[in-house]
């Protein structure tokens, strides 16, 4: 399994994201640090990647929360927590479904 966290140093919210994300794949009973970081430094490279945003988590090379029609660039992600609320970072349920779901 390949987990990727893309970041911008622009957006402060990755630090979270990843401490998330490491916890997930604990649980999980997986290695926390499987995780590789990705620094998105230039708009022909966020162009590249389709990057979304800051941070953006990929799970063998799947955005774990798609977002169809999302304009691609440097800039902060938001993402919609189950229960609806906005938050910098995704839903730690989602990201447990895609560590699962890749498995």
């Amino acid at each position: 399994m390949r987990v990727e966290l893309l970041w911008w140093d622009g957006c402060p919210s990755h630090p979270q994201a990843l401490r998330e994300l490491r916890d997930v794949l604990s649980t999980e009973g997986l290695d926390p640090d499987l995780v590789e970081q990705r620094h998105i430094d230039s708009d022909e490279q966020a162009e590249r990647e389709r990057f979304l945003g800051s941070p953006t988590i990929l799970v063998d090379g799947r955005d774990i929360v798609p977002a169809a029609g999302e304009p691609v660039g440097l800039g902060c992600r938001v993402y919609r927590l189950r229960d609806g609320r906005p938050s910098p970072t995704p839903d730690p349920a989602d990201v447990r479904d895609a560590v699962r779901a890749a498995r």
